[in-house]
C-alpha cells in the first residue's frame, strides 16, 4: 500500500492490501498477545501479592520476571492425562475452539494511526470491515463452544456443571454487551472500528455514553469468566469447572484463551469508548500526538490500565453467587440498556427532526418506561428488604415481672415439679414430698 495516506485511516485503506504486510501484521499481533499474556500472569501475581501484603513471585529472574517463562516451560513437560470415558475427539478440539476465536477478534482492533513500515504507509490494524464490531460478538459466541464442548466431552459432573454455567452466563451478558454497543453505533453512524475511532476526534464516548460504558465494563468481566464472575470454574464449588479433567498443554490453551480474551475486550473498550489510539487530554493539545507511532503508545497505556482493573477486581471482590450473577444480567443490565438505547435514539431523532409529532410521542414513551422501571426496582427493593428483615423481638406484658428490664420472661415451671397434676390438684403423696417441697420451695 504505497503512497501517502491520510492520518485517519478509512475502510478504503484496506481494499488493496499487500500480502506480506498483512502477514507481518498477523505475526506481530500473535506475538503481542502471547507476550501480553506472559506479562499479565507476572503482573497479576505481583499486584495481588502487594495487595495481600506478600511479595509474590521473586525467585525466578529479577523481581520474578522469569516466573511465567518457567510456568510455560513446565506445562508441556507435565503428564497429559486423558480420562478413559471421554469423547476423545471433542476433548482434544475443545481447547483449540476456546483459544482460536480470541486471536481472530483482535484483527479488527485499530492500534494506531497511519505509519510507515518499510517505506509503505499503512494503518496499525490487520483489517477492518463495515460490520467489524459484530465480528467480536461472533467470535465471543464461538469461543464459548470450547468451554461447552470441554464440559460435555469430559463426562464428569463438575465439568458439565461448569459448561452449563458458562452457557447461561454468556447468553445473559452477551445480550447486555451487544446493547451497550448499540448506543455507540447510533452516535458514530457505523459499525467499523476505524470510523468509530474517527468519530471520537473531539470527545470520547465514555463521557457522552457513560451508562453504556459502565454496562460494558461489567459485561466484559462476565464474558471473560473473571472474578467476581468466574462461576464456570469456581474452585470452591466445582473443583475447576470445565477444566477439571484437563492437564498439560490442553489446560494451558484454556488459560491462554482467558488472558487473550481479557486483552481483546479491553482493546475493544478502548476503541469504542476511550478514543482508541487518540491521545488523552492535555497530551492531545500537542499537534503531533495523534500521528505516527505515538498513537500506539496511547493505545497500549489505555489497554493496560483496563487490564490493571481486572487485577484490582480479583484482589478486592469475592466470588458472587450464581443467582446474583444471573439477576444482575437479566434484571438490571439488560433493562437498563434497553431504556438507555431508547433514550439515545429519541435524542438523535429529536436533533434530526424537531417538528415531527412521532419524536415527541417516542420521548413520552421513553419517559414512561423510565418511570416504570424505577418504580419496579423500588418495589422490588422494598419487598427484598421486607423478606430479609429480622423478626421483631418478643415484648413482654407490662404486668409481668421483669417487664421493666425489657427482657422476655422464661416459661414457668410445669405443675408436676410442684407436686401437682396437669389439672392443678395435689398429686399422690410420696415419701419424697417433703424433700420436693424443700427443694422447690413450695
Amino acid at each position: 500500500m504505497s503512497g501517502v495516506l491520510a492520518a485517519n485511516p478509512t475502510l478504503s485503506d484496506f481494499n488493496q492490501p499487500i500480502w506480506w504486510m498483512v502477514l507481518l501484521k498477523v505475526v506481530v499481533v500473535f506475538v503481542f498477545l502471547l507476550l501480553t499474556t506472559i506479562f499479565m500472569i507476572w503482573f497479576e501475581r505481583r499486584v495481588i501479592g502487594r495487595m495481600q501484603n506478600r511479595p509474590g513471585p521473586n525467585r525466578a529472574g529479577p523481581w520474578g520476571l522469569l516466573q511465567p517463562i518457567a510456568d510455560a516451560l513446565k506445562l508441556p513437560l507435565k503428564e497429559d492425562i486423558v480420562p478413559t470415558k471421554v469423547d476423545k475427539l471433542v476433548f482434544f478440539v475443545a481447547p483449540i475452539a476456546a483459544a482460536a476465536p480470541a486471536f481472530v477478534s483482535f484483527a479488527i482492533i485499530p492500534c494506531g494511526a497511519v505509519v510507515s513500515i518499510f517505506h509503505h504507509r499503512t494503518p496499525l490494524q490487520v483489517t477492518d470491515l463495515p460490520v467489524a464490531v459484530l465480528l467480536v460478538l461472533a467470535m465471543s459466541s464461538v469461543g464459548v463452544y470450547g468451554i461447552v464442548l470441554a464440559g460435555w466431552a469430559s463426562r464428569g459432573p463438575y465439568s458439565l456443571l461448569g459448561a452449563l454455567r458458562s452457557t447461561a452466563q454468556v447468553i445473559s451478558y452477551e445480550i447486555a454487551m451487544a446493547l451497550a454497543f448499540v448506543a455507540v453505533f447510533l452516535y458514530a453512524g457505523s459499525l467499523s472500528t476505524t470510523a468509530i475511532v474517527s468519530a471520537q476526534q473531539h470527545f470520547w464516548y465514555a463521557w457522552l455514553l457513560l451508562p453504556s460504558f459502565l454496562v460494558y465494563l461489567v459485561t466484559m468481566v462476565g464474558e471473560t469468566n473473571r472474578l467476581p464472575f468466574d462461576l464456570p470454574e469456581g474452585e470452591g464449588e466445582i473443583v475447576a469447572g470445565h477444566m477439571t479433567e484437563y492437564s498439560s498443554m490442553k489446560f494451558a490453551m484454556f488459560y491462554l484463551a482467558e488472558y487473550i480474551n481479557m486483552t481483546t475486550v479491553s482493546a475493544l473498550a478502548v476503541t469504542l469508548f476511550l478514543g482508541g489510539w487518540r491521545a488523552p487530554w492535555p497530551i492531545s493539545l500537542w499537534s503531533g500526538a495523534n500521528s505516527g507511532w505515538w498513537t500506539l503508545l496511547w493505545f497500549l497505556i489505555k489497554v493496560f490500565a483496563l487490564l490493571f482493573c481486572y487485577v484490582w477486581l480479583r484482589g478486592t471482590l469475592p466470588r458472587t453467587r450464581y443467582d446474583q450473577l444471573m439477576a444482575l444480567g437479566w434484571k438490571i443490565l439488560i433493562p437498563l440498556s434497553i431504556v438507555w438505547i431508547l433514550l439515545i435514539a429519541t435524542v438523535k431523532a429529536w436533533r434530526n427532526d424537531t417538528h415531527s409529532g412521532i419524536v415527541y410521542a417516542c420521548a413520552g414513551l421513553v419517559l414512561v418506561l423510565i418511570l416504570a422501571l424505577v418504580t419496579f426496582w423500588d418495589n422490588a427493593a422494598q419487598r427484598r428488604a421486607a423478606d430479609l428483615a429480622p423478626e421483631p423481638p418478643l415484648v413482654p406484658d407490662e404486668d409481668e415481672e421483669g417487664a421493666a428490664e425489657g427482657f422476655p420472661m422464661p416459661p414457668l415451671d410445669l405443675p408436676h415439679y410442684h407436686g401437682l397434676d396437669l389439672a392443678g390438684t395435689a398429686s399422690i403423696s410420696s415419701p419424697y414430698d417433703d424433700a420436693t417441697k424443700e427443694v422447690t420451695g413450695a
